[in-house]
């Protein structure tokens, strides 16, 4: 009789069995979390309307700011859809390729955002610290560019992933205890040695992501630097406005996920649970708050916001 080729044993499906402990507070914990994601949409939908429709927004900033909704809106309907239909119709099973592909996109927007955040750090500190060489250093043809980079490098660093987790033999554990697909979720429910698979999880993107912190974290020291060298204590307010809307987008981004991988890496007596809901406010949230964030704390998108939705409003009153 031949041997068993064990390296054949791919599941054809996974079952993602929700948030472990909670099953019978699905439907109630669906409803905040429906309600999140479609404010979600319809914040990063207005805000992508807005900065498309209005010329005086194609700057810089602004571009990125579009570059950062789209990927908002990937991360959370990557895995929200799918995780309301499991709450809703307890349709947990999601095939193999499915379960790849819904990872890779997770892990890719994540990795996307995260060099958004980074280029929007450095639109800061050319249009504060070289405020003349602004124009000539961020021209839209530069924005394109590192649009293209964040997609590049996303893409080379997530894309070894699939092959990682295609090289598994999985002996009939398909269960997955989670509303959605990632990488060490997976690898964990295979057969095999995930030793690999460990080591360039944790290594390899989350050391990209330390960098871009790193470079993010220079740019604003050199942005304080600066700012402490003006002699106007109101060029100096002027000049932190504009850059506290992102401070506080990347508080929401890089806090949240940092708790959630060192919780999931370290916390050992946290419940399992609790792990599984941290990482779904994750991709929840960030989503929501960022357009609350740049509509309330930047004049000209809540000028044009109130353009847009409330003067057509006031003029049909007063016909």
């Amino acid at each position: 009789m031949p041997p068993f080729n064990l390296t054949s044993l791919t599941p054809a499906t996974f079952i993602l069995a929700g948030i472990p402990g909670m099953e019978k507070l699905h439907i109630w914990i669906s409803i905040p979390f429906c309600s999140i994601y479609l404010a979600a949409l319809l914040g990063n939908g207005m805000l992508l309307f807005i900065i498309r429709t209005e010329h005086s927004l194609h700057q810089p900033m602004y571009l990125f700011l579009s570059m950062l909704a789209i990927a908002d809106l990937m991360l959370s309907t990557t895995t929200v859809p799918k995780m309301l239909a499991l709450f809703w119709f307890r349709a947990g099973e999601i095939s193999f390729d499915a379960c790849l592909t819904q990872m890779f996109f997770l892990h890719f927007s994540f990795s996307a955002e995260s060099v958004i955040l980074l280029a929007m750090a450095f639109d800061r500190f050319v249009a504060i610290c070289y405020p003349l060489q602004h124009a000539a250093v961020l021209t839209q043809s530069a924005v394109v560019k590192t649009g293209l980079v964040a997609l590049l490098r996303s893409f080379c660093i997530i894309f070894p992933c699939i092959f990682l987790l295609k090289r598994l033999p999985f002996c009939g554990h398909n269960v997955i205890p989670h509303t959605y697909c990632e990488h060490m979720g997976i690898a964990r429910l295979a057969c095999g040695n995930i030793s690999i698979n460990v080591l360039y999880g944790l290594a390899v993107p989350f050391a990209a992501i330390v960098v871009d912190v790193v470079l993010i974290a220079v740019s604003y020291v050199l942005i304080l630097l600066a700012l402490f060298r003006l002699p106007s204590r109101t060029a100096r307010h002027k000049a932190f406005n504009t850059c506290g809307s992102h401070i506080c987008v990347i508080l929401l981004f890089y806090i949240p996920a940092f708790f959630t991988v060192l919780t999931h890496r370290f916390g050992r007596e946290i419940p399992h649970h609790i792990h599984i809901l941290l990482a779904n406010l994750y991709v929840l949230f960030p989503p929501l708050l960022n357009p609350m964030v740049y509509g309330v704390r930047t004049q000209q998108i809540k000028e044009k916001v109130m353009k847009v939705f409330i003067c057509p409003k006031s003029r049909l009153l007063q016909e």
